[in-house]
C-alpha cells in the first residue's frame, strides 16, 4: 500500500515539475540555481490561512524575507518529514543572520485532522522558527488552487484511516514575495541552502 502512496505523490510531483519546466522556459532566468527558475510565474500571488499561533496570516506579512512554501500534512509517512527534515538541515547551513532571514511555511492540506494544537508540536519540531498554516477546507482548496497544487483523500486500511496524495514539492518567493523558485522533493539540503542564498543576496 505504502508503494501505491508514494507512486501516487510522485506522479503528482512529477505533473507539478512539468508545469514548473514551462514556466522556465522564458527569458531572463537565472542559470546558478539548483531548483528550477520559474520566476515571471502567473500563480502564486496570494495566501490567506492562520498560523499555528492563530494569527491570520497573508504573504505580504513575510515580506522581506526569503520563503519556502510547502503544502504537506502531518500524517504523512515520508514526503512531509523528510522535505522538513531537509529544510531544517539547510538553514543549519545559513549564517545566523541568513536564517533570520528565510520563513518557511508548511501548508497542511489534511485542515480536519491538523488542528492547530497538532501544527504547533508537528512543525516547530523540525525547526522552532518553522510555522504550520491551516484554514477551513474551502480555504485550503483556494491556497492550493493558487499555487496549483493538487492533493486528494484515499483510504487506507489501519489506524489513521485515510492518507492524502499531494505535489511534493517546494515553491520558494523573494523578498518581495515574488515566485522564484520550484524545489522537486529530496532536494538535497546543500543545495536549497545555495538558492537561499542567492536570494537573499539579491
Amino acid at each position: 500500500m505504502k508503494m501505491k502512496t508514494t507512486a501516487r505523490v510522485w506522479l503528482a510531483f512529477l505533473a507539478t515539475v512539468l508545469l514548473s519546466a514551462l514556466a522556465a522556459c522564458g527569458p531572463g532566468k537565472r542559470s546558478d540555481f539548483k531548483a528550477t527558475d520559474i520566476t515571471g510565474s502567473d500563480f502564486g500571488h496570494k495566501l490567506e490561512l492562520t498560523d499555528h499561533n492563530g494569527v491570520h496570516r497573508t504573504l505580504a506579512d513575510f515580506r522581506g524575507k526569503v520563503v519556502v512554501l510547502f503544502f504537506g500534512y502531518t500524517h504523512c509517512p515520508e514526503v512531509c518529514p523528510t522535505t522538513l527534515s531537509d529544510m531544517a538541515a539547510a538553514v543549519k547551513l545559513l549564517t545566523p543572520d541568513e536564517a533570520k532571514q528565510v520563513q518557511v511555511l508548511f501548508v497542511t492540506v489534511d485542515p480536519e485532522r491538523d488542528t492547530p494544537k497538532m501544527l504547533s508540536e508537528y512543525v516547530p519540531y523540525f525547526n522552532p522558527t518553522f510555522l504550520g498554516l491551516y484554514g477551513t477546507p474551502a480555504q485550503t482548496a483556494a491556497a492550493a488552487r493558487e499555487f496549483h497544487i493538487f492533493y486528494q483523500k484515499h483510504k487506507e486500511a489501519g489506524p489513521i484511516g485515510y492518507l492524502v496524495d499531494h505535489t511534493a514539492g517546494s515553491y520558494v518567493l523573494d523578498r518581495k514575495g515574488r515566485l522564484r523558485l520550484y524545489q522537486p522533493y529530496a532536494e538535497p539540503p546543500a543545495d536549497i541552502a545555495h538558492d537561499l542564498k542567492l536570494l537573499l543576496a539579491e
